[in-house]
């Protein structure tokens, strides 16, 4: 029965409700931090102790008695990993720093006689693998994604089932859709947007018509006359922007590198303005 993954998702989100938001603990990554879980398992093993506590942290304790033993984070709770409607692992991202990256765990639930972290590993540096036993997942259908979902993305899903069954959208349209609902149920987490870009520079901006490219000059002529606009306000001199061809062709003005170079210089006073 789906019963028991359902179960098993009331219990956790349960506990989570008690405990620090995901922003939090991205923030917090102290592992002496009390814990309010109560429902964390651990594993000793001759040189560590791990700690996994579900929607929280997976911690590694060094157990010498080195000035230096290590004691950290190894992942915090991101999201689901779902493949053939199924949740296939618990990603636990944004470890403590590890050869210029973060740490990051996998943990993979099976079936036991009792709820207990089974076994450790790293298959790959910095990328550890966990596994988790529990009664709750011992049903085959007990980790199945469409029975844990509510009555509104369960129909939505069904429309997605059938488009695809029309041919109304392709394989590739079916995974995207899918990928959206998981996303609007909180089970897998949505693309971060891209950093802004250091030093005013548009790097890696993709445009697929000349129509979106157009839009989004005309945003970037906005900006650029909104911080003029600023910089004269502070009686602050900046060369005007000289006119090419290519902004002809758009129908606005583009910045010398000067412009851009001074419009950047005081983020602060922007900053204050904005």
């Amino acid at each position: 029965m789906a019963v028991s993954l359902a179960c098993l998702l009331l219990l956790l989100l349960a506990l989570a409700a008690y405990g620090p938001t995901h922003a939090d603990a991205a923030k917090m990554k102290v592992v002496e931090e009390p814990n309010t879980f109560g429902a964390c398992a651990s594993l000793q093993t001759f040189w560590y102790k791990y700690e996994f506590c579900p929607f929280h942290n997976v911690t590694q304790h060094e157990q010498t008695f080195r000035w230096n033993a290590y004691s950290g984070i190894l992942g915090i709770w991101h999201e689901w990993e779902i493949a053939n409607n199924t949740f296939r692992g618990m990603w636990m991202r944004d470890g403590d720093s590890c050869h210029s990256r973060s740490r990051q765990s996998k943990v993979e639930l099976t079936c036991g006689k009792s709820n207990r972290l089974a076994h450790v590993s790293e298959p790959s540096t910095c990328v550890y693998a966990l596994t988790f036993e529990t009664p709750l997942v011992c049903h085959p259908h007990s980790l199945l994604v469409y029975p844990a979902l509510p009555t509104a993305l369960q129909q939505r899903w069904d429309q997605v089932e059938q488009d695809l069954a029309d041919e109304l959208i392709t394989s590739q349209g079916y995974e995207k859709l899918l990928r959206a609902l998981f996303q609007d149920a909180g089970y897998l987490k949505a693309p971060e947007e891209s950093e802004s870009t250091q030093e005013g520079g548009a790097q890696g901006l993709v445009f697929e018509t000349l129509e979106s490219c157009s839009k989004a000059h005309k945003k970037l002529s906005k900006e650029i006359k909104r911080l003029q606009s600023v910089l004269t306000q502070h009686g602050i001199a900046y060369t005007k922007p000289v006119e090419t061809s290519s902004s002809e062709h758009l129908g606005s003005k583009i910045p010398t590198d000067r412009t851009a170079e001074q419009l950047l210089g005081n983020p602060g006073l922007l900053g204050n303005t904005l």
